[in-house]
């Protein structure tokens, strides 16, 4: 099963999401974490908005795979979590979000979105019931 990252560079050429006095980031702060770093030939998107698909060629990669849903974690889930959901909805995914492989920096605001999100856009999941479902896909493929 491909598994695709996005991030983002640190340096985005000067383009900020608002106005607010922000601190100087530590140079690593959108470096993918050591304990789900890519393999060797898995992609990574780099972006410089919300959404793993604006601006990017994430689209035509996962047209090319032949991919028509997509399982997404990640960080936040008010921000690229949700825009990143909506944009593969409207490309024509099927999503499935893994509610305990996202965060928020505020408890309220990742259930809302989660809430918001699985009645519009995608089917928000428990990571026990996808790893299920995964499991059936392999068992079914073995016998097949």
């Amino acid at each position: 099963m491909p598994v695709v990252y996005s991030t983002r560079h640190v340096d985005t050429g000067g383009v900020q999401s608002t106005n607010r006095n922000m601190k100087q980031l530590p140079a690593d702060i959108y470096d993918i974490k050591a304990e789900v770093a890519p393999e060797p030939g898995e992609l990574v998107i780099y972006k410089e908005r919300a959404s793993a698909f604006f601006g990017t060629p994430l689209v035509a990669h996962l047209r090319r795979m032949k991919i028509d849903s997509l399982i997404i974690c990640g960080e936040s889930t008010s921000g690229c979590v949700r825009a990143s959901t909506v944009d593969a909805y409207s490309y024509g995914f099927h999503n499935v979000v893994v509610e305990e492989c996202t965060y928020d920096r505020s408890p309220i605001c990742h259930k809302i979105n989660l809430f918001d999100l699985h009645h519009k856009y995608a089917d928000v999941m428990h990571i026990d019931e996808v790893l299920s479902h995964l499991d059936g896909l392999a068992q079914n493929r073995k016998v097949a």
